[in-house]
């Protein structure tokens, strides 16, 4: 009787785990990922099932998109994730672009990053309009290190009219082994142990909202892109529109720290608050450029001691060849 019992619980469990994974009959060249608490479902559609391989392990998601997966194949495949589960992740493996249309999700991985990007093409992430996403990562790992709690092995292109949240507990909020580009979304970091957003190659930003706080060194820092000084923009910050909001509050580094050059737009906006330390934007910089919230320039400082000695009190803005910040003189 045991030995059946054994035999039936068995079966109980393979039927379980394999109906985490089905196929639909659709051919819209789409995965559906449900997190549901402590499970989740894989749903692929016919046309690209032969492409895929899922595997659930409670809700814990793994995918491998094949090599074979082109334009001449079966073309770009979307990964709609949505649902919640606080002891969850999303990793996906692949050779061609992708999209990840998050879709109302809340995800947290307590033992490591919440979504795990190892494709090095481009990677269109789509917070969808009227949804709220929200991101967490662990605090350690007995096995492997992780960059950030949403990490990305290729281009990052953040797009979308919903927003995504990050509490990041380990590293950064967001990395990108190469460039990162935001356009219409809101995406809020309210907590980082390193970087806010950590990426190699640029940083651009055509509209939308970017609102940076609780993070440990750098607001945003863009990187030259390894072995490649002959990429594409590597290690420039451009902000061609939208807002950009950096509270520096606790923060050890500097609210943009890029590699290369720093350019804002007319008409975009980088407010960067809560410096505590004057000397952060002065030490290894001359002629910055001080004015005040009204646009007028109130003069020009080599230091930070002349600066507070010449200021009044309340909130300037400090212009200087590579960086452009909102301090507060009190």
């Amino acid at each position: 009787m045991k030995k059946i019992s054994f035999i039936l619980c068995m079966l109980t469990l393979t039927l379980s785990l394999s109906a985490q994974v089905s196929t639909t009959t659709d051919t819209t060249n789409v995965v559906y990922v449900v997190y549901d608490g402590n499970s989740a479902s894989v749903t692929i559609c016919s046309n690209i099932a032969s492409y895929i391989t899922a595997t659930v392990s409670g809700s814990k998601v793994s995918i491998v998109q094949s090599a074979n997966v082109n334009e001449t194949t079966c073309g770009e495949i979307t990964y709609d994730l949505s649902g919640s589960s606080s002891n969850g992740s999303f990793y996906l493996e692949g050779y061609y672009k992708s999209t990840i249309a998050l879709r109302g999700l809340t995800l947290t991985n307590p033992s490591g990053p919440a979504i795990d990007i190892q494709n090095g093409k481009r990677i269109e992430i789509s917070a969808k309009r009227g949804t709220t996403n929200t991101l967490t990562d662990g605090t350690s790992s007995i096995v492997d290190a992780w960059k950030a709690c949403l990490q990305c092995k290729g281009h990052a292109e953040f797009k979308g009219y919903g927003t995504l949240n990050i509490y990041a507990n380990y590293a950064h909020g967001i990395w990108s082994k190469e460039y990162i580009t935001v356009k219409n979304c809101t995406i809020n970091v309210y907590s980082a142990v390193k970087d806010a957003i950590n990426c190699n190659q640029y940083f651009t930003m055509e509209s939308g909202e970017l609102n940076l706080s609780g993070f440990g060194d750098d607001g945003i820092q863009v990187s030259l892109k390894t072995n490649d000084t002959s990429a594409e923009n590597t290690g420039n910050f451009t902000l061609n529109g939208g807002t950009i909001n950096i509270d520096m509050a606790g923060a050890s580094g500097n609210g943009v720290k890029a590699a290369g050059t720093t350019t804002t737009s007319a008409g975009a906006k980088l407010n960067i608050t809560n410096t505590t330390d004057l000397d952060k934007i002065l030490a290894n910089e001359s002629n910055v450029v001080v004015y005040n919230m009204s646009g007028r320039p109130v003069g020009i400082f080599s230091d930070s001691r002349a600066a507070k000695l010449s200021l009044g009190k309340g909130l300037y803005i400090f212009v200087s060849k590579n960086r452009r910040e909102k301090i507060g003189i009190y």
